[in-house]
């Protein structure tokens, strides 16, 4: 069974994944995966080859799991399919001297009425909910650690030489060190899983407007011209997921008895 019908939620998500104006490829990688309950976003590291590969490689670990009745079982399966990658990754480091393969992972893990963020990297994930956006993930990076410690204004992050130097990664040390946040879900909730393509190119404010003016299929694309309308010097990539009980599906259309969920390819760049 579905963990929506089992809830008793509709999920409905799109993405989109882009080149950018600059780069000549995209290592970016996005997963979206209704039917199990997650979905994702990877931001390959360590130059195009290395980066393809290693953020195809995170989206196609959490592809396969398989949802279980907990939610601590399915992030425990979470971890160790990203361990599996990390030791795969740190081999291929070792192996071939001057590779350095990485990725970040930002992932939305959903099981019955709760669901978690898994993260590692600098890759985030947002909840509007009540019209208010919020952030859930805080990023892995050597700024975030110069703003905490108040050394640097948040304000002054983006562009900052800090801000591309990341303390944790999938691949990037032997021992993978992930972050977790867990929340209950109310109908109406609205996440935003991204790439620092898309933030460093579209403000908060700016995010929280297009969700709240928007179904996810145009809040995706919407915020991805916003993004290319600007410098979009990295990869752009964006899921964007809502859910709503099926009791408010089915006073307004058919597809409540046989939810449909709407998701563009799992992987791949638009």
């Amino acid at each position: 069974m579905k963990p929506s019908e089992a809830s008793g939620y509709l999920w409905r998500s799109a993405q989109r994944s882009h080149v950018g104006k600059v780069r000549q490829v995209n290592e970016d990688s996005v997963l979206a995966r209704p039917d199990l309950g997650i979905w994702a976003v990877a931001d390959g590291l360590g130059g195009h080859q290395c980066g393809d590969k290693a953020s195809h490689m995170v989206v196609d670990a959490l592809a396969q799991i398989t949802p279980t009745l907990e939610l601590d079982g399915v992030l425990a399966i979470a971890r160790d399919k990203l361990t599996e990658v990390n030791d795969s990754l740190t081999q291929d480091s070792a192996d071939q001297p001057g590779s350095t393969p990485g990725s970040t992972v930002a992932s939305l893990i959903v099981q019955g009425t709760s669901c978690a963020v898994l993260w590692a990297g600098d890759s985030r994930a947002y909840l509007l909910r009540d019209g208010k956006l919020r952030r859930l993930s805080r990023d892995h990076s050597q700024a975030e650690e110069l703003v905490q410690s108040g050394l640097l204004d948040r304000r002054d992050v983006v562009g900052h030489p800090a801000s591309s130097v990341l303390t944790r990664a999938v691949g990037a040390r032997g021992g993978l060190e992930l972050e977790d946040v867990r929340l209950d879900i109310f109908p109406g909730d609205y996440f935003l899983l991204c790439s620092d393509g898309l933030y460093n190119e579209v403000s908060e404010p700016e995010l929280e407007r297009v969700l709240s003016e928007n179904d996810c299929e145009s809040a995706a694309e919407a915020l991805l011209q916003l993004a290319l309308s600007g410098e979009a010097r990295d990869n752009i990539s964006i899921v964007a997921i809502q859910v709503e009980l099926e009791q408010d599906t089915a006073d307004c259309c058919e597809t409540a008895v046989n939810p449909v969920f709407f998701s563009r390819p799992d992987t791949g760049e638009s």
